[in-house]
């Protein structure tokens, strides 16, 4: 693009604006997202809108392409970034304004595991979606989960391993759950490169997630599905 037919962000209207935010996000543009955020606050949009609106749906485009092999792993890595950074000026403004979150979430990678990246960019895509995540990092012990997520009143347990060494220890966490008799209390997903569908119901968790896109979309029908509970039963 010649130097003369710059986007000058401030001179679109909110709309357009909107629009070209979804794309710089896609492009993984993080100092262009900063702008856009500081602009649309400016005009009057609360930091709820500028998040849903701007932010989250944005990366459901890129959720999506990602998803549909349009996309791959560190283009979203670049989307999630820029995402970040607009997300740092959106967080102190929405907790003084006590705006809805989708849910609350706390995820790591299990005891004796140190791969990160898968679980970084559920992470990341988590956050894209409007949640709220709380990561514990990598090599977590079940106490480590157990305590996070009764500090962090958590409604999603996120749970990732990349060792066949390793996954059996996500059925402990699980079984300490019971134990302690909270298990209803979180949902809890699992996921990583060796495990399938057929390891998670054998371990008891709520849902296996393939890749982060799957998370996501497993974490917003599930937490649709506790909320309509909650609803029915009050």
């Amino acid at each position: 693009m010649a130097e003369d037919d710059a986007i000058i962000l401030s001179e679109l209207p909110d709309d357009e604006l909107v629009q070209q935010m979804h794309d710089d996000l896609y492009d993984g543009l993080r100092e262009e997202i900063e702008e856009g955020v500081h602009i649309l606050l400016e005009r009057g949009w609360t930091p709820y809108e500028v998040l849903t609106r701007a932010l989250v749906a944005g990366m459901k485009v890129v959720g999506d392409d990602f998803r549909d092999g349009i996309l791959f792993v560190p283009e979203v890595l670049l989307a999630a970034n820029a995402m970040k950074a607009g997300m740092a000026i959106l967080k102190p403004l929405l907790a003084e304004t006590g705006a809805p979150r989708m849910g609350k979430m706390v995820i790591g990678t299990v005891k004796g595991d140190i791969h990160d990246i898968g679980k970084n960019l559920v992470a990341m895509m988590m956050e894209g979606a409007g949640f709220e995540v709380v990561d514990l990092g990598i090599n977590n012990a079940v106490e480590k989960y157990l305590e996070a997520i009764e500090r962090e009143g958590a409604d999603i347990l996120g749970m990732s391993a990349l060792l066949t060494t390793t996954m059996p220890y996500m059925k402990v966490v699980i079984d300490a759950l019971k134990a302690r008799g909270v298990r209803e209390n979180y949902i809890v997903l699992v996921g990583g490169a060796p495990l399938n569908e057929e390891f998670g119901r054998a371990i008891g968790a709520d849902g296996y997630c393939r890749d982060a896109a799957v998370a996501v979309e497993t974490a917003k029908a599930m937490i649709a599905r506790k909320h309509n509970r909650l609803a029915a039963a009050g």
